[in-house]
């Protein structure tokens, strides 16, 4: 073989040597940013995790802190239903101890009581407590008022409201300079009512008057019977809010 063939072997060897060296080292260099990028990918995933369980353990506070913000509403609530139907028990007892005292003026039709969803009304005609167009409170209604307040002064807890009633008859003549409408009427009468209540022992606090005047009618005043039933004196317990 002559010398030119064997430099020109030995040159063609030499570089398909290097080459494959370059080829070798492509490769080695596309797996380690292969690996880099694996490797930041692995970081971002470990990252997410923390983060979404950091979250899930805030939500497990948040469910905690509702669980016992409900908890806490129940046992209001359940301790709201029993203070109601402790005050419906109080007014029943209290409605059983008017009824006791007042059975006479019952039986003769001149009071009524009824009770209904923890509120107690006494209803008084006009005739049992005033003499017509007049808010003095006679004798015989001074009497009757004395039993309900004896009745009345356990009843600590209640707010009481003496409402005054009319029927639609407008006041005329010489009755009409003191009270111009029914309005000033059922306003006289639910005041001496109330200030009678204070002067024997009742707490001012619990006491209010209303007048009402013709416009809570409970009867047809188109007739004697109706007329009488509307003219009236109403006393109601409630519970105090």
């Amino acid at each position: 073989m002559s010398r030119q063939r064997i430099w020109l072997c030995i040159a063609v060897m030499v570089t398909l040597a290097v080459q494959g060296c370059m080829v070798a080292e492509s490769t080695y260099i596309k797996k380690v940013e292969e690996t880099e990028s694996l490797s930041k990918q692995v970081g971002a995933l470990e990252q997410t995790n923390r983060d979404l369980k950091t979250e899930n353990q805030g939500l497990k506070t948040k469910v905690s802190d509702l669980e016992k913000q409900l908890s806490a509403q129940r046992q209001r609530m359940a301790d709201l239903e029993m203070s109601k139907e402790q005050k419906v028990q109080e007014v029943s007892s209290e409605y059983g101890a008017m009824i006791d005292k007042m059975k006479a003026e019952i039986a003769q039709g001149q009071v009524t009581i009824t009770e209904l969803k923890g509120k107690l009304t006494v209803n008084m005609v006009e005739a049992v407590l005033f003499d017509s167009g007049t808010a003095e409170v006679k004798k015989q209604g001074l009497e009757v008022l004395q039993k309900i307040v004896d009745a009345l002064k356990d009843a600590k807890d209640k707010l009481i409201r003496v409402e005054g009633h009319t029927d639609n008859v407008q006041i005329a003549g010489s009755l009409a300079r003191i009270y111009p409408t029914n309005w000033e009427l059922s306003a006289a009468r639910a005041i001496n009512v109330t200030r009678f209540l204070q002067d024997r022992g009742i707490d001012p606090a619990q006491l209010s008057a209303v007048a009402y005047g013709e416009f809570k009618p409970v009867a047809d005043n188109g007739t004697k019977e109706g007329r009488a039933k509307n003219r009236r004196i109403e006393i109601v317990l409630v519970p105090k809010e």
